[in-house]
């Protein structure tokens, strides 16, 4: 089976407009202009003219990326499994369809840049390299999660590989974005060495938020002191045009150009087409390149779009059966297999056969170690927390650290 087949996620089971629904036009959001990006209203982009810089990427490196996209998606259709069988409790919000975004985003950084997501974050954590096992074994709540099962879906911490978090609060990631930034930049400036003791050097913090953040006190708190203190953080807003079941243009200002919520705070924003993983690293990476070097922070609104729910208990009534397909004709993963198959003739449908096969099995792997996977005992609740319960109430414990998750 190829990627091709799997886009179709059971579209039968997607809802039609419920009586009195607004019925928003196709791709609407998608009509911007910019230097960056022009949609069309089929909510497709432009044609790009002259050469691209994912072209000089060696095959290998947009064969992974093809895979990590794939891992994602089947990883995330194996979560949807055991949220329906009651193996996962409390929220989950899945990342199907919007696999591009983190793959070509975290791709154009080092792998020592910092980043930081709202909750919607499996995806971030498979593609900075966590082990599936330890982030099923994470939403199962087990011990061998990346944070031994104290925080779900939402709370995917993975410190060796820079990865600070999901965050449960609408926005209140992006001023962690700007202290990772604003660490970075301390080190650089001030200290001349890292925290491990090794040279510093200039970084860039990634702030991933949702658009239902954009309306949010501590993201604008955090744009103001990022443009004004030139802190090398961008805002990630991953667009997918709701923010639960709103569309944008019914909760945010200047939806039709976010761009401009930048320009309020001194510093630059684009909008980037973000169903297509090449178009994002060539816009996206040489935006890194320059946040970089000039220590400076940024905005994107990267459009993307997500297949299922805001999260598994969403009945999807604010939006239609046929624009959901609409985005689906142009799925990220399709349209990277295509480029690979027909362009750069770097692999046949069998290879595309085999990596589908190996993430249906690194999937299936995940879900039988977590299953199996050791629960928490009584005493993890006292362990690696700020504060415990306060003297002479009940039960009161000291701190302990806890044991390092061997998996990370």
């Amino acid at each position: 089976m190829t990627s091709s087949t799997m886009t179709q996620h059971q579209s039968s089971t997607q809802p039609t407009a419920a009586p009195g629904a607004i019925q928003h036009p196709e791709g609407s959001i998608y009509n911007i202009t910019s230097s960056k990006v022009h949609m069309n209203g089929q909510g497709k982009p432009a044609q790009r003219q002259g050469p691209r810089p994912s072209d000089a990427l060696p095959n290998a490196t947009l064969i992974k990326w093809l895979r990590d996209m794939i891992l994602i998606r089947e990883f995330e259709n194996r979560c949807a499994q055991a949220y329906q069988q009651a193996k996962i409790g409390g929220f989950c919000h899945l990342y199907i369809g919007q696999e591009a975004l983190a793959v070509g985003t975290i791709n154009s950084l080092n792998h020592d840049d910092p980043i930081v997501t709202a909750y919607r974050d499996h995806g971030h954590a498979l593609a900075r390299g966590m082990s599936p096992r330890a982030c099923m074994a994470e939403m199962f709540g087990k011990l061998a999660g990346c944070a031994k099962g104290k925080g779900g879906s939402m709370h995917m911490f993975d410190k060796p590989n820079w990865n600070f978090g999901g965050h449960g609060i609408v926005g209140a990631q992006t001023p962690l974005g700007a202290g990772l930034a604003f660490a970075a930049k301390y080190e650089f400036d001030v200290m001349k060495r890292s925290v491990d003791g090794s040279p510093a050097k200039k970084k860039v913090a990634l702030a991933y938020l949702g658009d239902g953040a954009l309306n949010q006190g501590a993201l604008h708190e955090a744009m103001n002191l990022a443009g004004l203190w030139g802190l090398p953080v961008i805002f990630v807003v991953e667009n997918n045009r709701y923010s639960m079941g709103t569309a944008i243009e019914r909760g945010t200002t200047m939806a039709h150009d976010l761009k401009q919520k930048a320009v309020a705070y001194g510093f630059e924003g684009v909008h980037i087409d973000g169903m297509d993983i090449r178009n994002i690293y060539d816009e996206f990476k040489p935006l890194v390149d320059r946040c970089r070097e000039n220590s400076r922070p940024a905005f994107v609104d990267l459009l993307t779009y997500r297949y299922q729910g805001h999260s598994m208990s969403d009945p999807q009534k604010y939006r239609v059966k046929d624009e959901v397909e609409m985005f689906k004709q142009r799925d990220s993963i399709t349209l990277l297999e295509q480029h690979l198959l027909t362009e750069r003739k770097c692999i046949s449908e069998a290879d595309v056969d085999a990596i589908v096969a190996e993430c249906k099995s690194l999937s299936a792997d995940s879900v039988e170690f977590a299953e199996n996977a050791a629960a928490p005992e009584l005493e993890e609740l006292y362990s690696d927390v700020y504060k415990n319960i306060q003297p002479n109430l009940s039960p009161t414990r000291d701190y302990v650290h806890g044991t390092k998750n061997a998996l990370l």
